[in-house]
Formats: structure tokens, sequence, C-alpha cells
């Protein structure tokens, strides 16, 4: 099992994410690419950036899922913003996903992305 890692001596987390964590060795390792908020049914994108971050959420859930992961075993994400205005709005849907053990997360905002998304999210999991 993943052990997170909290030290006192650096700054608290500002959303839901820990500072890191530390992964047993000899744990298998998924590497997942950034997920556009695109349904894969209607190759399209919902509008809000809170429907887009769910989407994005769901689209990594179905990649662990393939891979016989959860949610659980995710100790990396990095999330792009194309507003860090909207940063508040993922972050209230993103912790939905993680209601227990937060992953270390970076979140940057990026001139653009892809297909005009206002989020695209990655993730690397170990068990």
């Amino acid at each position: 099992m993943n052990k997170v890692i909290a030290s006192p001596a650096a700054p608290k987390a500002v959303g839901p994410y820990s500072q890191a964590q530390l992964v047993p060795a000899g744990a298998q390792t998924l590497f997942i690419s950034g997920q556009l908020p695109i349904n894969p049914e209607l190759g399209a994108m919902p509008e809000s950036i809170e429907e887009q971050t769910r989407q994005s959420m769901t689209n990594l859930s179905n990649i662990l899922a393939e891979a016989g992961m959860t949610f659980s075993d995710v100790v990396k994400t990095t999330v792009l913003l194309a507003d860090i205005a909207d940063f508040k709005a993922m972050n209230d849907v993103y912790a939905e996903f993680f209601p227990e053990q937060k992953p270390a997360r970076v979140c940057y905002q990026v001139a653009a992305l892809p297909m005009g998304a206002k989020v695209e999210i990655d993730a690397i999991a170990a068990k």
C-alpha cells in the first residue's frame, strides 16, 4: 500500500492532494496520459469546468479500471487549466474522486489546451 507523506516542515496542501506519496518497491506503476474531457460515446466535451473535470476524471477512472486499479492507487496527478480562475470549481469536483487518500498533485494554468478544453488531467498509479 502507498504511504502518504506529510511533513510539518513543508506547507500544507491548499487543495485535495498530498504533499507526497511513497510507493513500495516492486509496485506495478501505471502512467496515464492527460485526459481531455471528451465523452467517448458522444465524441464531444461538456461546457462547464465542473462537467469537464468530471468527464476527465471519469476517463481516468475507466483507464484505471482497465488496468485493475482504482483512484486509491493514484499517487500523482497533473491538472492543466486553461484559466486558473477555475481552480476552486475544478477542486470541488476533483475532491469527489479522492474521498480518502489524496495523491500528490501539481496544477498549472496553460496558454491553451487541445480542442478548446478547459481542463486536462493525467495520473500515475501504483499497486
